[in-house]
């Protein structure tokens, strides 16, 4: 029987040709995700009101812990599998399907459970306040219902580019984008929804194509599949992926963290307006974010598996080559934001406070992107070829070690633009880190070569 999405060409077939094999599918998936998140705040700024864009803001570290949860289990589960693959252990990469969906599930569940119960004393401490708390209220109770579908989706569709499938990881994230942007504007603007209609959409989007990942999952004929016996928790499975998954799990939590001190900063010095301007700058650098995370992960299962392999020339490639594009992204959203900051923030909305709190920080904020692509390609990188303890320090470097003490310290002096500062400055310095770390790494290859 023909077996769909094998792997094996990971170790054979040019470096180049998979890395925009697996990558352009993945940035692709990552972009249409992250103009989705574009287009649904700008239909909450035009449909709803300035206010209900800060109201949004003070979601996203929820939004953050919940991505963080996702990340421990699917990104760890198929940097694993990606191993897994490339040492020909196949009956191990079959049980990781089953030990990743089992997971999702029970996190998922607890999360919304705990936010659930908790929800608005959270809102309150993130810094809603009276005017920005319904907005956001409203909002996460219906995305924390869905929050186990979406744990089971960005699981699943991690473990279809990891067995060999980034087209289909592809498909899966851009119909999904699809449907939320049809869904959005009907629910916002003809139903009179309001934010709670974005949340719906998005709800019903991901729902919808967690059910045709099921159903692909299902069938006998792809390389990776559901078998009897695959879903009891493995203990060596789970240790493993989580200990894979840690680094982006505490970014993830860190990026919470800063999000939660940003906006309690921006409330203090500026307002709700300094929050919902923070809120735009974060759509926009998400957006190129996105796009080098999508690079990431068309180089995660090339690393990953000829790592397992032991074919370090490949994974030196695959690196330089991920570097190098992902300079130029980056450098691309350098020039957009500090060139028409105007055009970029008037799209999200007509309030002239708001713009004029925006424009400036977004300059500010984007100063150093053009060097900080290598940083991020250097996280994901240490986490595929199997080194999470690199992959968590220069996933703190940033968050924690650098840009949390600047958040403490820049505002007090410097009010809402230490806030923005303190960004940038953050940038500088662990792109240099992680340059570091890539060099011995490289040194560490060629010496074992």
């Amino acid at each position: 029987m023909e077996q769909k999405g094998t792997p094996l060409a990971l170790g054979t077939e040019d470096v180049w040709k998979l890395l925009l094999q697996y990558a352009i599918p993945s940035v692709i998936a990552m972009t249409a995700s992250s103009l989705y998140n574009i287009t649904d705040s700008i239909f909450i700024g035009h449909g709803v009101g300035a206010l209900a864009i800060s109201g949004l803001a003070i979601t996203f570290p929820l939004m953050n812990l919940s991505a963080a949860f996702g990340s421990l289990v699917g990104v760890g589960g198929s940097a694993l599998m990606s191993l897994r693959l490339g040492q020909k252990d196949y009956e191990t990469a079959k049980q990781i399907l089953g030990n990743v969906l089992l997971l999702n599930l029970i996190l998922g569940t607890v999360y919304t459970v705990f936010i659930l119960l908790f929800l608005e004393p959270i809102l309150l401490f993130f810094g809603a306040s009276k005017a920005t708390l319904p907005f956001a209220r409203d909002f996460m109770v219906i995305i924390s219902l869905g929050n186990v579908v979406t744990h089971m989706y960005l699981g699943l569709n991690a473990l279809l580019r990891a067995s060999g499938n980034p087209r289909r990881s592809m498909f899966a994230t851009i119909y999904s984008v699809l449907i939320n942007v049809i869904l959005a504007p009907l629910f916002i603007f003809v139903f009179k929804w309001g934010i709670r209609g974005a949340a719906l959409a998005t709800v019903i989007a991901q729902t919808s194509m967690l059910i045709w990942q099921l159903n692909y999952f299902r069938d006998k004929k792809s390389f990776i599949h559901f078998q009897k016996g695959m879903f009891g928790l493995k203990r060596k499975i789970v240790i493993d992926s989580m200990s894979i998954g840690l680094a982006p799990f505490l970014m993830n939590i860190a990026s919470s963290i800063i999000v939660i001190i940003i906006n309690q900063s921006l409330i203090r010095h500026g307002g709700d307006l300094a929050v919902g301007a923070y809120g735009i700058i974060n759509r926009l650098a998400a957006l190129f974010v996105m796009v080098v995370f999508g690079l990431n992960m068309g180089m995660q299962p090339i690393a990953g598996y000829n790592f397992g392999a032991r074919q370090i020339g490949r994974v030196n490639r695959v690196l330089k080559l991920t570097i190098m594009l992902a300079t130029g992204v980056m450098t691309a959203g350098f020039l957009l934001g500090e060139l028409f900051p105007r055009a970029v923030v008037s799209a999200f909305t007509n309030d002239r406070d708001l713009i004029g709190i925006a424009i400036p920080g977004m300059r500010i904020v984007f100063m150093f992107f053009p060097i900080i692509g290598m940083q991020m390609v250097a996280a994901t990188f240490f986490q595929s070829i199997g080194k999470p303890g690199k992959a968590i320090f220069l996933s703190l470097t940033r968050q924690v070690l650098i840009l949390l003490p600047l958040l403490l310290i820049l505002p007090s002096f410097y009010g809402v633009k230490g806030v923005w500062f303190s960004m940038p400055a953050a940038d500088l310095l662990s792109s240099i880190t992680a340059a570091w770390l890539l060099t011995m790494q490289y040194r560490s290859s060629v010496s074992k070569n």
